[in-house]
């Protein structure tokens, strides 16, 4: 089946306005998806009707660093109205802007001519979640880098002058938080771990999935987090990643086979 459980809308770092990925994954025929954007769940009050047949199922994507990592918790099937997820995600936009700000202030000090006014420029509204792709279309737009990839790998990955990692949240602390809310927490890209014995502190946490069908992680790296999702007994994800096609040439939505989706399904459809 045609499904997408990870995809940015312009509420946080994609391009497109939640309509128009709503209808992209029309147009591919996608049968149930997920808009997962960083810390807000925006997107849902702007959908208007345009999934047509679709599924939805409320997303979002916690982005957190532990132990050297960047540990992203998604999180699905909660209320979009619930209190706790509402209360952290207004914490973690705050965190946001603050660390906007920080990366902002150390690429001035290595010499880049750029400030938050000019982050915020590139996040299109008032209200969208902040985060490094913002950053890094900043400094394309300046001039300093030619395209996102160049700009993260010259200045916004560890080691690099405009790199501050989150630390607002543990990856336990946003399990916690989709499990107390009524969801179900997957470990997005495990794939992209650099220490894959993280993930056996997070089933200790109460994870309950893993994103195995995603779009760079190769067909060893997929039966080996079969395999570890069998041991533990945890549900199987997909999902594009999609935040701009320029990007994500692939487009939206994953071919699954339903029997692999299944036990996920059961929890959130």
């Amino acid at each position: 089946m045609l499904v997408d459980f990870h995809s940015h809308t312009r509420e946080s770092d994609g391009t497109l306005e939640p309509a128009e990925l709503a209808e992209a994954m029309r147009k591919r025929g996608v049968e149930v998806f997920s808009i997962t954007d960083h810390d807000s769940l925006g997107a849902y009050g702007k959908l208007d009707g345009t999934a047509g047949t679709a599924a939805v199922v409320t997303g979002i994507e916690l982005n957190t660093t532990y132990r050297g990592n960047e540990v992203h918790i998604l999180g699905y099937g909660f209320p979009v109205d619930s209190p706790e997820i509402g209360r952290a995600i207004a914490e973690n936009r705050r965190q946001r802007e603050l660390r906007a700000e920080r990366m902002a202030a150390q690429l001035q000090t290595a010499g880049c001519d750029l400030d938050l006014a000019s982050v915020r420029a590139e996040a299109g509204h008032a209200d969208t979640s902040l985060g490094r792709p913002h950053v890094a279309r900043a400094l394309v737009r300046a001039g300093y880098a030619t395209d996102i990839e160049r700009a993260f790998r010259d200045f916004l990955v560890p080691g690099k002058p405009g790199y501050v990692p989150q630390t607002y949240m543990r990856p336990q602390d946003a399990i916690g938080l989709v499990r107390r809310a009524g969801g179900v927490a997957v470990l997005a890209h495990p794939g992209r771990l650099k220490d894959e014995s993280i993930i056996d502190e997070l089933i200790d946490a109460g994870l309950d999935g893993l994103e195995t069908f995603y779009p760079t992680h190769a067909p060893n790296q997929v039966a080996h987090f079969r395999n570890v999702a069998a041991r533990f007994g945890l549900v199987l994800t997909g999902g594009s990643d999609f935040h701009d096609s320029r990007y994500t040439p692939c487009g939206v939505g994953m071919e699954v086979d339903r029997a692999d989706l299944q036990p996920f399904l059961d929890l959130v459809v």
